[in-house]
Protein backbone atom coordinates (compact mmCIF):
# COMPACT_ATOMS: atom_id res chain seq x y z
CA UNK A 1 0.00 0.00 0.00
CA UNK A 2 1.25 3.47 -0.86
CA UNK A 3 1.75 5.38 2.41
CA UNK A 4 2.84 8.53 0.64
CA UNK A 5 0.93 11.66 1.72
CA UNK A 6 -1.88 12.76 -0.51
CA UNK A 7 -0.70 15.39 -2.95
CA UNK A 8 -2.99 18.02 -4.46
CA UNK A 9 -4.15 16.99 -7.90
CA UNK A 10 -6.12 18.45 -10.76
CA UNK A 11 -9.18 16.81 -9.18
CA UNK A 12 -8.77 18.86 -6.01
CA UNK A 13 -8.73 22.07 -8.03
CA UNK A 14 -11.77 20.94 -9.99
CA UNK A 15 -13.79 20.05 -6.89
CA UNK A 16 -12.85 23.30 -5.13
CA UNK A 17 -13.88 25.46 -8.10
CA UNK A 18 -17.06 23.44 -8.70
CA UNK A 19 -18.17 23.81 -5.07
CA UNK A 20 -17.48 27.54 -5.22
CA UNK A 21 -19.66 27.93 -8.31
CA UNK A 22 -22.41 25.86 -6.72
CA UNK A 23 -22.47 28.23 -3.73
CA UNK A 24 -22.61 31.26 -6.02
CA UNK A 25 -25.35 29.74 -8.20
CA UNK A 26 -27.43 28.83 -5.15
CA UNK A 27 -27.12 32.34 -3.70
CA UNK A 28 -28.11 33.90 -7.05
CA UNK A 29 -31.10 31.58 -7.43
CA UNK A 30 -32.24 32.39 -3.89
CA UNK A 31 -31.91 36.09 -4.75
CA UNK A 32 -34.17 35.84 -7.80
CA UNK A 33 -36.67 33.95 -5.61
CA UNK A 34 -36.45 36.77 -3.08
CA UNK A 35 -37.05 39.30 -5.87
CA UNK A 36 -40.16 37.38 -6.94
CA UNK A 37 -41.55 37.39 -3.41
CA UNK A 38 -40.76 41.08 -2.91
CA UNK A 39 -42.20 42.16 -6.28
CA UNK A 40 -45.39 40.24 -5.52
CA UNK A 41 -45.64 42.07 -2.18
CA UNK A 42 -45.19 45.45 -3.92
CA UNK A 43 -47.94 44.60 -6.42
CA UNK A 44 -50.33 43.55 -3.65
CA UNK A 45 -49.59 46.77 -1.74
CA UNK A 46 -50.40 48.81 -4.85
CA UNK A 47 -53.64 46.93 -5.49
CA UNK A 48 -54.72 47.33 -1.86
CA UNK A 49 -53.92 51.05 -1.81
CA UNK A 50 -55.81 51.78 -5.03
CA UNK A 51 -58.52 49.10 -4.84
CA UNK A 52 -61.30 51.72 -4.84
CA UNK A 53 -59.95 53.47 -7.93
CA UNK A 54 -62.43 53.34 -10.83
CA UNK A 55 -59.84 52.76 -13.57
CA UNK A 56 -56.84 51.10 -11.98
CA UNK A 57 -53.61 51.63 -13.91
CA UNK A 58 -51.97 48.23 -14.52
CA UNK A 59 -49.33 47.20 -12.01
CA UNK A 60 -48.84 43.48 -12.59
CA UNK A 61 -46.36 40.72 -11.84
CA UNK A 62 -45.71 37.53 -13.80
CA UNK A 63 -43.49 34.65 -12.70
CA UNK A 64 -42.20 33.73 -16.16
CA UNK A 65 -39.77 30.97 -15.15
CA UNK A 66 -37.27 30.00 -12.46
CA UNK A 67 -34.93 32.65 -13.85
CA UNK A 68 -37.26 35.39 -15.15
CA UNK A 69 -39.65 37.91 -13.60
CA UNK A 70 -41.85 40.38 -15.48
CA UNK A 71 -43.18 43.50 -13.75
CA UNK A 72 -45.56 45.63 -15.82
CA UNK A 73 -46.66 49.08 -14.68
CA UNK A 74 -48.31 51.68 -16.89
CA UNK A 75 -46.55 51.69 -20.25
CA UNK A 76 -43.38 49.98 -19.01
CA UNK A 77 -42.10 46.49 -18.36
CA UNK A 78 -39.18 45.54 -16.14
CA UNK A 79 -37.62 42.15 -16.76
CA UNK A 80 -35.41 40.59 -14.10
CA UNK A 81 -33.31 37.86 -15.72
CA UNK A 82 -30.92 35.59 -13.88
CA UNK A 83 -27.99 34.21 -15.85
CA UNK A 84 -27.41 30.53 -15.07
CA UNK A 85 -23.62 30.78 -15.28
CA UNK A 86 -21.08 32.13 -12.80
CA UNK A 87 -18.61 34.83 -13.82
CA UNK A 88 -15.34 36.29 -12.59
CA UNK A 89 -14.37 39.92 -13.10
CA UNK A 90 -11.51 40.88 -15.44
CA UNK A 91 -8.28 41.84 -13.71
CA UNK A 92 -8.68 45.50 -14.70
CA UNK A 93 -12.18 45.80 -13.24
CA UNK A 94 -12.47 48.24 -10.34
CA UNK A 95 -13.91 45.62 -8.01
CA UNK A 96 -10.65 43.63 -8.28
CA UNK A 97 -8.79 46.55 -6.70
CA UNK A 98 -10.80 46.46 -3.48
CA UNK A 99 -9.34 45.05 -0.26
CA UNK A 100 -12.41 42.82 0.02
CA UNK A 101 -11.41 40.88 -3.11
CA UNK A 102 -7.67 40.99 -2.42
CA UNK A 103 -8.29 39.21 0.90
CA UNK A 104 -10.08 36.34 -0.87
CA UNK A 105 -9.94 36.05 -4.65
CA UNK A 106 -12.87 33.62 -4.69
CA UNK A 107 -15.12 36.50 -3.61
CA UNK A 108 -14.80 37.86 -7.14
CA UNK A 109 -16.87 35.00 -8.58
CA UNK A 110 -20.46 36.18 -8.98
CA UNK A 111 -23.84 35.30 -10.35
CA UNK A 112 -25.70 38.02 -12.24
CA UNK A 113 -29.30 39.22 -12.37
CA UNK A 114 -29.93 41.64 -15.25
CA UNK A 115 -32.67 44.28 -15.05
CA UNK A 116 -34.09 45.41 -18.41
CA UNK A 117 -36.64 48.10 -19.24
CA UNK A 118 -38.96 47.64 -22.23
CA UNK A 119 -42.06 49.40 -23.47
CA UNK A 120 -45.19 47.42 -22.62
CA UNK A 121 -46.52 47.99 -26.16
CA UNK A 122 -43.47 46.21 -27.57
CA UNK A 123 -44.82 42.97 -26.15
CA UNK A 124 -48.50 43.80 -26.57
CA UNK A 125 -48.14 44.39 -30.32
CA UNK A 126 -45.29 41.92 -30.82
CA UNK A 127 -42.95 44.66 -32.08
CA UNK A 128 -39.89 42.45 -32.30
CA UNK A 129 -37.69 45.29 -33.60
CA UNK A 130 -38.21 47.44 -30.50
CA UNK A 131 -35.33 48.15 -28.15
CA UNK A 132 -34.98 47.44 -24.44
CA UNK A 133 -32.33 48.87 -22.12
CA UNK A 134 -30.20 47.33 -19.43
CA UNK A 135 -30.73 49.65 -16.47
CA UNK A 136 -28.82 47.61 -13.94
CA UNK A 137 -27.25 44.30 -13.04
CA UNK A 138 -26.90 42.75 -9.61
CA UNK A 139 -23.81 40.69 -8.73
CA UNK A 140 -24.00 38.13 -5.89
CA UNK A 141 -21.04 36.13 -4.59
CA UNK A 142 -20.47 33.05 -2.42
CA UNK A 143 -20.93 35.03 0.81
CA UNK A 144 -24.27 36.53 -0.34
CA UNK A 145 -22.60 39.90 -0.68
CA UNK A 146 -23.72 41.99 -3.61
CA UNK A 147 -23.16 45.17 -5.54
CA UNK A 148 -24.95 46.85 -8.43
CA UNK A 149 -23.83 48.35 -11.69
CA UNK A 150 -26.56 50.62 -12.91
CA UNK A 151 -28.10 53.93 -13.85
CA UNK A 152 -28.68 56.81 -11.45
CA UNK A 153 -31.04 55.43 -8.78
CA UNK A 154 -29.41 52.01 -8.90
CA UNK A 155 -25.92 53.38 -8.32
CA UNK A 156 -22.42 51.96 -8.61
CA UNK A 157 -20.83 51.19 -5.25
CA UNK A 158 -17.86 48.83 -5.40
CA UNK A 159 -16.59 49.94 -2.00
CA UNK A 160 -19.72 48.57 -0.32
CA UNK A 161 -19.32 45.07 -1.78
CA UNK A 162 -17.81 43.71 1.41
CA UNK A 163 -20.56 45.18 3.58
CA UNK A 164 -23.75 44.83 1.54
CA UNK A 165 -25.46 41.48 2.11
CA UNK A 166 -28.48 40.38 0.10
CA UNK A 167 -31.68 40.24 2.12
CA UNK A 168 -35.26 41.42 2.15
CA UNK A 169 -34.44 45.11 2.61
CA UNK A 170 -31.77 45.04 -0.11
CA UNK A 171 -34.17 43.34 -2.54
CA UNK A 172 -36.87 45.91 -1.78
CA UNK A 173 -34.43 48.81 -2.30
CA UNK A 174 -33.26 47.42 -5.63
CA UNK A 175 -36.80 46.87 -6.91
CA UNK A 176 -38.03 50.30 -5.81
CA UNK A 177 -34.96 51.97 -7.33
CA UNK A 178 -35.57 50.14 -10.62
CA UNK A 179 -39.19 51.30 -10.68
CA UNK A 180 -38.24 54.90 -9.84
CA UNK A 181 -35.60 54.98 -12.55
CA UNK A 182 -38.05 53.60 -15.12
CA UNK A 183 -40.75 56.13 -14.18
CA UNK A 184 -38.27 58.96 -14.84
CA UNK A 185 -36.82 57.36 -17.98
CA UNK A 186 -39.16 58.86 -20.58
CA UNK A 187 -39.77 58.05 -24.21
CA UNK A 188 -38.06 60.64 -26.42
CA UNK A 189 -38.70 61.31 -30.09
CA UNK A 190 -35.79 60.15 -32.28
CA UNK A 191 -33.85 62.72 -34.31
CA UNK A 192 -35.78 63.71 -37.45
CA UNK A 193 -32.90 62.87 -39.81
CA UNK A 194 -32.88 59.29 -38.52
CA UNK A 195 -36.44 58.59 -39.67
CA UNK A 196 -36.97 60.89 -42.67
CA UNK A 197 -36.42 58.07 -45.19
CA UNK A 198 -38.13 54.68 -45.26
CA UNK A 199 -38.48 51.99 -47.92
CA UNK A 200 -41.92 51.16 -49.31
CA UNK A 201 -41.54 47.53 -48.27
CA UNK A 202 -40.66 48.62 -44.73
CA UNK A 203 -43.66 50.90 -44.29
CA UNK A 204 -46.00 48.22 -45.67
CA UNK A 205 -44.53 45.68 -43.31
CA UNK A 206 -44.71 48.18 -40.44
CA UNK A 207 -48.37 48.96 -41.06
CA UNK A 208 -49.25 45.26 -41.26
CA UNK A 209 -47.21 44.18 -38.27
CA UNK A 210 -46.67 47.30 -36.13
CA UNK A 211 -42.89 46.81 -36.40
CA UNK A 212 -41.54 50.36 -36.61
CA UNK A 213 -38.60 50.21 -34.24
CA UNK A 214 -39.31 52.04 -30.97
CA UNK A 215 -37.17 52.65 -27.91
CA UNK A 216 -36.92 55.27 -25.21
CA UNK A 217 -33.62 56.59 -26.57
CA UNK A 218 -33.72 55.34 -30.15
CA UNK A 219 -31.30 57.28 -32.30
CA UNK A 220 -29.46 58.69 -29.31
CA UNK A 221 -26.25 57.48 -27.69
CA UNK A 222 -27.22 55.90 -24.39
CA UNK A 223 -24.40 56.39 -21.89
CA UNK A 224 -24.10 56.15 -18.13
CA UNK A 225 -26.10 58.94 -16.54
CA UNK A 226 -24.15 61.52 -14.62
Amino acid sequence: MNSQKHQPTIFDAFVKKAKLKQYVYSNTLNTIKLFKKTINEVVLEYQDQYKNTEKLIPFEYKDKSDFEIELKFGGDVLLFLMHTNVFEFPREHEVMKTSYIKEDKFRSYCGIIHIYNFLADSFKYNRVNDVGYLIGRVFINKDKHYFIEGKRELGLLYNKFGEAKMGKKAARDIIESSINYTINFDLLTPPYQNIQEIYVQDIKYAIDNMTLKTGKRLGFRFQADK
